[in-house]
Order: structure tokens, then C-alpha cells, then sequence
């Protein structure tokens, strides 16, 4: 790095030690600002700074790549030093005068003394950029400038109606300092509001997550109950099971469990004449409640004559769809016990028309 690089260099860090120590300053202005025009330029001022401070750091990045590393340590010496110098002054300037109008005011004027060796550091880096040859970093010099002049032309423009303010209050005894409209105070009251919306919202993820949990139980419910009706079925394909469940489930059933409905309002006659639709279990059931109660000979009778083996092991689970492709690979004796059972049973048109084709294929 050239003796010109190095001093551009040191140049930079000054501004950039400068602009880091002014970002502690701006919040703490802000923190004790009032809402309105002067902590509105404050607050745009902080991310210009802050967007200031990581312009400079680039460009002193730029400069350094490649150079000796003792420049380097250096120039961050230089700038701890220059934060240091600039933070020294802060915290208790930020607190004097009597009232809150006139720490505004003193604030103020503090400000536009800031902005003015503001000024003064970067047109010093500019004229050094451009008398080196350094154009890109007078370019950057200029328009921090620029924003620094806008900052000081703002501030001066406040001046008089903060100086008025403070004769308001400490001559005219009318303060107009709100301390509940501070920045710090609403930065609270944001926090505050921050943290009951959090909390509804809270509210509201353990409301979802309740509704979840919920959906996933009754998933979770569901899919237990489905596998179980699966592990059911596959039960009743075992010879006897399904007419020793229905007999198991009858010995118990009130009417509203049959599978007729108003069962105990229907003579025998129409009991009867529901019973072929029913399944060995339904059969079973029906067969068990009956003698249980009305012990009819005539249901009985009938149902003892409906009750017997199905073509095979879960037929009565199947629906019409099923039975039909089973019956494309069948043999002779099991097509005959689907017709048999069919005409006795559900007489389903389109199973007994597979059926009968089977037959006649065969």
C-alpha cells in the first residue's frame, strides 16, 4: 500500500469511527425525543449514519486487500481511538438542562456541532481522494456529505421552535415535554404490545395446535378403528366366528343395535321378510335378541333357515363388485354355493349373472 493509500486510509477509519460513535448518540436522542418533526430527522439520520458506517468499512476493506497486515491492526487502533474520543462526551451531554424542553434544545444544538465536524472530516477526505487520484473514495466522501449537510439544515430549522418550547416551560411555566411520548417510552409500549400480541398469538398456536391434535387423534382414532375393522374381517374369514360374534352381540343388543330397524314395532310376517338381506353375523344377532325376548318360532324358525356357511370365509364382508371377480377363478362347487346363497340371501342381479355365465363356462 502506497504512503497515499495509507493516509486515505487513516482518513476513512476517522470517518468511520466517527459514524459508529454517532449511532450511540442517535438512539440515545431518540430514546428521550418526543414524537414529532425533530425525532422524525433523528430517526432517518440513524440509518443514513448506519448505512454511512458500512460504506466506509467497505471501502477501507477495498484498499486493504493485499496490504501489510501491521497497516491493518494499524488502522483499527485508529479507530477504537476516534470511537473512544467520540463516545467520551455522550452519556452526560445527553442529560443536561433543567426540564425536558431545554435537554431537547441542548441535544440540538450538540447535534449540529456534531453534524458540522461532520462535514468538515468528509470534505477533508474528499479533497485528499481527489488530490491522490483516489476517485471512488471522493465520490463516497461527497455523498456523506451530502447527507450530513441535509441533517445540519434540518437540525438549524428545529432550533427556534425547540428554543420557544423551552421558554414555554421555564418561563411561561406551560412544559409541553411528554415523557410518555419518547421515544424510550413507545419503544416500551411497543415491547408491551409486542408481548400481548405474542401472547395472543400464543393463544391462538395452542388454540391451532389444540384443533391439530385433535385432527391427528382423530386420524390416529380413525385409522386404529379402521385397522381394527380389518383385523375384524379378517376374523370372520375363520369358519364359525362371524355367527359366534352375532350370536355374542345379539345376547347383549337392545333394538336400536339390530340391523332391522323398529325392530320391536314389526309383526313376525316383516321381520321375516328383512331377514334375507342380512348377513350370518346380522342373522346371528337378530337370532339371539329374538329368543331373548319375543322368541317368535316364526323368525326363528326362518332365521335358524337362512343361517349357514358362506361360499367362503368373509363373503358377507365383500360387495357385489368383489364377489364377481372372485368368481372368475372359482370352481364348479364354489360358483354353485354363491347362487345357492345368493337366491337365498341378498339375490344380487349381477352376482348371479357372473355366476350363472361362470357355471355355464365351466
Amino acid at each position: 500500500m502506497s504512503r497515499s493509500e495509507q493516509k486515505v486510509v487513516q482518513y476513512l477509519n476517522e470517518a468511520h469511527a466517527s459514524e459508529v460513535a454517532l449511532v450511540r448518540v442517535l438512539q440515545s436522542q431518540i430514546a428521550m425525543t418526543p414524537d414529532g418533526r425533530f425525532r422524525e430527522g433523528l430517526e432517518k439520520h440513524l440509518e443514513e449514519t448506519r448505512s454511512h458506517a458500512s460504506r466506509l468499512q467497505d471501502r477501507v476493506g477495498e484498499l486493504k486487500e493485499g496490504s501489510n497486515p501491521l497497516l491493518a491492526v494499524v488502522g483499527i487502533a485508529e479507530a477504537i481511538v476516534g470511537q473512544a474520543m467520540a463516545l467520551a462526551k455522550t452519556p452526560a451531554d445527553l442529560v443536561r438542562g433543567s426540564g425536558g424542553e431545554e435537554k431537547i434544545l441542548k441535544n440540538a444544538k450538540d447535534a449540529a456541532a456534531t453534524e458540522a465536524l461532520e462535514i468538515a472530516t468528509y470534505t477533508a477526505l474528499e479533497e485528499l481522494a481527489r488530490t491522490v487520484g483516489d476517485d471512488q473514495t471522493a465520490k463516497l466522501a461527497a455523498s456523506i456529505r451530502a447527507d450530513e449537510e441535509r441533517m445540519l439544515e434540518r437540525i438549524l430549522k428545529e432550533i427556534p421552535a425547540l428554543t420557544k418550547a423551552v421558554v414555554s416551560a421555564d418561563v411561561d411555566g406551560d412544559p409541553s415535554y411528554d415523557v410518555t411520548e419518547t421515544g424510550a417510552a413507545q419503544a416500551v409500549k411497543a415491547a408491551a404490545d409486542g408481548a400481548a400480541d405474542a401472547a395472543k398469538e400464543t393463544g391462538r398456536q395452542a388454540k391451532r395446535s389444540a384443533t391439530d391434535a385433535r385432527r391427528k387423534a382423530t386420524a390416529s382414532g380413525r385409522k386404529a378403528g379402521d385397522d381394527a375393522k380389518k383385523a375384524v374381517r379378517q376374523t370372520r374369514k375363520v369358519p364359525g366366528v362371524a355367527k359366534a360374534e352375532g350370536a355374542a352381540k345379539g345376547a347383549v343388543a337392545s333394538a336400536d343395535d339390530l340391523p332391522i330397524a323398529r325392530y320391536d314395532a314389526l309383526t313376525a310376517d316383516e321381520i321375516v321378510s328383512r331377514l334375507p338381506k342380512l348377513s350370518q353375523i346380522d342373522l346371528a344377532k337378530v337370532a339371539a335378541y329374538e329368543r331373548r325376548n319375543a322368541d317368535r318360532s316364526t323368525v326363528t324358525e326362518r332365521v335358524d333357515g337362512l343361517l349357514g356357511s358362506e361360499p367362503w370365509p368373509g363373503y358377507d364382508e365383500q360387495n357385489a363388485a368383489q364377489v364377481q371377480r372372485a368368481l372368475g377363478s372359482a370352481g364348479a362347487a364354489r360358483v354353485d354355493a354363491v347362487i345357492a346363497y345368493e337366491r337365498a340371501h341378498k339375490a344380487r342381479a349381477g352376482v348371479l349373472k357372473k355366476a350363472e355365465a361362470a357355471k355355464a363356462a365351466a
